[in-house]
């Protein structure tokens, strides 16, 4: 009966928002921990009653929402997100910096190429993804620092970077390598690599995530997701 009324509660605050809503919200407004709520929300999801839009949020599975963020301007690039997921057999992603927000724009994934569970909001979990710390590294100091001083560095799981001074001294150390990684640090059982896509001022990350037991050539990675990432950056046009 617990598990039932969380399940509802969790279902109440879905309700309420129309557009969707963070995991992290929806457990605040249901008055639940988030690791209880996060579980409820994942077999709610699993049984089709509610579903994960491409920013993260959760809404029911029978409303209409308004689209992942850039979906349209997406459209052109598909074809070598879907590339890259065949080359490296693992889900491509692509995020932008919008509004002082790190959002997902698109993914592309498959039967054999699962995406990631979207249990939190990618903008309450920058500093945990290679997609959001790939963006923070290319953001001015002053970007970077609004960005740091709006949200928290919020433990997801064992692996996560949780202090600022820590999180700063990784993206710098970076600089020199177009790839950032996470491992295990959004979820556990996953790693994430990624590489900057930019035009003009506009910044954005592409990136792809796979199982942490799995075997990779570092040399293959790296040469796929800069190719794509030349091939993202020719064929969308940041500014429409």
């Amino acid at each position: 009966m617990t598990a039932v009324q969380h399940a509802f509660r969790l279902l109440e605050a879905v309700a309420a928002h129309e557009g969707g809503a963070p995991a992290k919200q929806l457990a605040r407004e249901a008055g639940l921990p988030l690791d209880v709520a996060a579980a409820a929300l994942r077999a709610l999801t699993d049984d089709g009653y509610i579903r994960v839009l491409g920013d993260g949020g959760l809404i029911l599975s029978d409303q209409p929402h308004g689209g992942r963020a850039g979906q349209g301007r997406t459209d052109p690039i598909r074809p070598a997100l879907a590339s890259l997921r065949d080359e490296l057999s693992a889900a491509s992603y692509l995020t932008f910096y919008e509004e002082g927000e790190i959002r997902i724009a698109e993914i592309v994934d498959g039967p054999q190429t699962p995406k990631v569970d979207l249990w939190v909001g990618f903008e309450d979990a920058g500093h945990a993804t290679a997609l959001g710390k790939c963006v923070l590294r290319e953001l001015d100091a002053e970007a970077r620092g609004d960005y740091l001083a709006r949200h928290a560095l919020a433990d997801l799981t064992p692996r996560t970077i949780t202090h600022r001074e820590e999180l700063l001294r990784q993206l710098e150390s970076s600089r020199s390598a177009p790839m950032i990684m996470d491992r295990e640090e959004y979820d556990l059982g996953t790693v994430c690599i990624a590489v900057p896509v930019y035009s003009g001022t506009r910044i954005g990350s592409l990136g792809i995530s796979f199982r942490a037991d799995r075997m990779y050539r570092t040399k293959q990675v790296r040469e796929s997701l800069l190719a794509s990432a030349e091939r993202v950056s020719r064929g969308l046009s940041f500014g429409v």
